[in-house]
């Protein structure tokens, strides 16, 4: 799949990601958003300062799958979000902020992208699973883990390594 997107500020793009691996890998393309309007999305203030200076930068509860009143708030908290900054765009790297993230902003009409962590060697996160069917486009970082599209999903593609 081919985007045509320009490189101007008036692209309004979602950056998602949990902490640790997947917020890094987040930050490792955060380059190529950099002549966009950026909002970062995380789930700790502390990692305020490994985003761009000139992104907005919002913090958001951090749940898993065991935790399902946390999760509620987190997809109420992304609503809010999304429906603040319309991002034309949401691109995640990973885990429940990005999944809800993108099935959010697809619902509001953005274009929605997962990168799936470097971590996953054999086999596609959890989340990666649940959101190919939803995503615009997933990517991951191991050629051996490409995919045919399933039923009203896309495909998985291999784009290169973020690490």
């Amino acid at each position: 799949m081919e985007w045509h997107v320009s490189k101007k500020k008036s692209i309004r793009v979602m950056a998602v990601a949990s902490g640790g691996g997947h917020w890094i890998q987040l930050n490792r393309i955060a380059p190529a958003f950099a002549e966009m309007d950026v909002t970062f999305v995380t789930v700790r203030s502390t990692l305020r300062h490994m985003a761009p200076e000139n992104a907005r930068f919002c913090v958001v509860p951090d749940a898993t799958r065991w935790n399902r009143f946390r999760l509620i708030h987190l997809a109420f908290k992304m609503l809010y979000l999304i429906m603040r900054y319309r991002p034309q765009v949401v691109i995640s790297t990973g885990a429940a902020p990005g999944y809800f993230a993108l099935r959010i902003g697809r619902f509001f009409g953005a274009k929605t992208c997962w990168v799936d962590s470097i971590a996953n060697t054999e086999k596609l996160s959890l989340s990666g699973k649940a959101i190919k069917k939803h995503a615009d486009l997933v990517l991951t970082q191991w050629p051996h883990l490409v995919e045919e599209p399933e039923q009203g999903g896309c495909s998985v593609e291999f784009a290169g390594a973020v690490m």
